[in-house]
């Protein structure tokens, strides 16, 4: 598909959610009303291993199976630490420490690094964590919300492709493919 001669592209990155119980924990965070902060939704919760931007709809199914590929690869069992308690991420961004998932984030990037894509992953370091807040209009999270005490572990069964579409109200995720980690 072409639009004014370029193909369309669909943003992407590789996650892993959170479980029905991790869910339930975050819900009971208190999350006090702050003018200029917006609070993330369940449907949002997760931690991205690799973010990829904009990439071609015609890359996505490759993508989707170097991800598979590389997640038929990864030693079991992967577990996921949540906590203990929220931090800033720079000024803008609430959000919660996950460990555990480096070596998993470093697979995901190697296997997408091998696919040509525009958007290959940066070099950033991988830096786990699940956003629960952000800042709106160059405000700053206040300090008050930072070390609410936030603990949970998981195993990680699955590593998800996922398109966000960003838009006002939030960015809106749909997972394109799922790849099994093995047990």
């Amino acid at each position: 598909m072409r639009n004014g001669g370029a193909e369309r592209t669909v943003r992407l990155f590789a996650a892993v959610w959170p479980p029905a119980e991790v869910i339930r924990i975050l819900e009971d965070l208190e999350r006090p009303e702050i003018p200029g902060v917006r609070w993330t939704t369940p449907a949002q919760w997760h931690v991205t291993l690799a973010f990829l931007g904009d990439v071609a709809e015609s890359r996505v199914e490759e993508v989707g199976a170097a991800l598979v590929g590389a997640m038929a690869r990864a030693a079991a069992p992967r577990v996921a630490r949540l906590g203990p308690g929220s931090v800033r991420l720079g000024r803008s961004v609430l959000c919660v420490p996950v460990g555990g998932l480096d070596e998993l984030a470093m697979m995901v990037r190697a296997a997408f690094a091998a696919v040509p894509i525009r958007a290959a992953p940066g070099g950033a370091p991988f830096s786990g964590h699940l956003t629960l807040a952000r800042a709106r209009a160059r405000r700053t999270v206040p300090a008050s919300l930072v070390g609410m005490r936030l603990e949970a572990t998981w195993r990680v069964r699955e590593v998800s492709l996922v398109r966000s579409e960003l838009d006002p109200s939030g960015a809106r995720y749909t997972t394109v493919v799922t790849a099994t980690v093995p047990s």
